[in-house]
């Protein structure tokens, strides 16, 4: 089993500077389809049922932001694993013990938790449109 970097503290931080910059472009993306999408909404008006559909990539983007932030990949944390190289999920590295899995499992539930919050507040917003 490998050991991990000191770079790594469970439940706090599990990507380096490569996996931070993948985060962050995913938040500007879902940012971007959320706002394109909100402008769609504002114009043409459309049945509730497609405002849902926003839900999405608010949330999406929201994770990436915090994910990128935190300096924490919900995905890994959920799966028990760290990455401070390159990026990619075939290079990461396993987590060994247990505590320091369920405190990385606490962590990526808040992350989505809180893309969640996003994502129903920008729904909300686009129902109120």
């Amino acid at each position: 089993m490998p050991s991990a970097p000191q770079d790594y503290v469970p439940g706090v931080c599990n990507i380096g500077p490569a996996e931070i910059a993948r985060r962050r472009w995913t938040g500007h993306v879902g940012s971007l389809v959320t706002l394109a999408g909100l402008g769609g909404v504002a114009l043409i008006q459309p049945p509730a049922v497609a405002r849902v559909l926003l839900f999405v990539p608010a949330a999406v983007g929201a994770a990436g932001y915090i994910q990128a932030a935190t300096h924490f990949c919900a995905d890994y944390g959920w799966r028990g694993a760290f990455n401070f190289g390159r990026a990619g999920h075939h290079r990461v590295s396993t987590v060994a013990d247990d505590g320091a899995r369920r405190a990385d499992r606490r962590t990526a539930m808040r992350i989505g938790a809180a893309s969640a919050l996003v994502g129903a507040a920008v729904t909300a917003a686009s129902l109120a449109l």
